[in-house]
């Protein structure tokens, strides 16, 4: 038996940071499928593709080739790295993924990546869409404040000069936007364990989705 575990939450919840090592400690591979909008956000943008525009956008996405090989990800044949952990590319990310072709396109290369195999993966849309079968569903949630401040000292350990006003900023109008869009909203799966880390460290998430996956995978064991 395969175990799949799905964790979702808004930005700055924590998730891939989390959902790391949990993969890690369990000897189980790893999907970060935010990343994945945030390279076809980041590369619609910059291919000046209207956001609006179904057809435009289609054509672009045929011109598109996005692997995962060894836990990173090649964006037509080229390796892509950090330029997709911007603000920017976040609000790139939420924009461009209202559009129901592109959510079409990264859910199906998200169920085959998925498929067949035990997985963390985590997202947005995890416990809902892509994998709404996983044995275990985790929804991870913080405050805007607590999210923001993450995120500011993530990009300020990385050289990167950014407003914390900014951030909480663009924090609250991509919540908005997640958990309005009409195609595959952020929201909590009805049967998924919510865990609020504003309080808690990564160590505790980790070993509390740990404990849950023992109980629901008997076969999973911690390495």
């Amino acid at each position: 038996m395969h175990c799949k575990i799905a964790i979702d939450g808004p930005a700055g919840s924590g998730k891939t940071t989390v959902a790391k090592e949990v993969a890690k400690r369990l000897g189980i591979d790893y999907l970060d499928t935010g990343a994945m909008y945030r390279i076809v956000g980041l590369y619609l943008h910059n291919s000046d593709t209207d956001p609006n525009a179904t057809e435009e956008i289609e054509q672009r996405l045929k011109n598109v080739s996005i692997e995962y090989k060894n836990g990173r990800y090649y964006l037509n044949g080229n390796i892509v790295g950090d330029e997709i952990r911007t603000a920017e590319a976040g609000m790139y990310a939420s924009i461009y993924s209202a559009s129901p072709v592109v959510r079409k396109y990264l859910t199906q290369l998200q169920k085959e990546i998925c498929a067949n195999r035990s997985i963390v993966a985590e997202g947005r849309d995890i416990g809902t869409v892509v994998m709404p079968n996983a044995q275990v569903k985790i929804f991870l949630n913080a405050s805007p404040e607590v999210r923001a401040k993450r995120r500011y000292e993530e990009l300020k350990a990385k050289g990167t000069e950014v407003s914390y006003d900014e951030l909480l900023k663009q924090i609250i109008e991509r919540d908005k936007k997640d958990t309005s869009r009409e195609i595959a909203p952020l929201i909590k799966a009805q049967d998924s364990i919510e865990i609020d880390t504003s309080d808690l460290t990564i160590e505790e998430v980790v070993n509390k989705i740990i404990k849950i996956a023992n109980e629901k995978c008997k076969i999973v064991k911690e390495q």
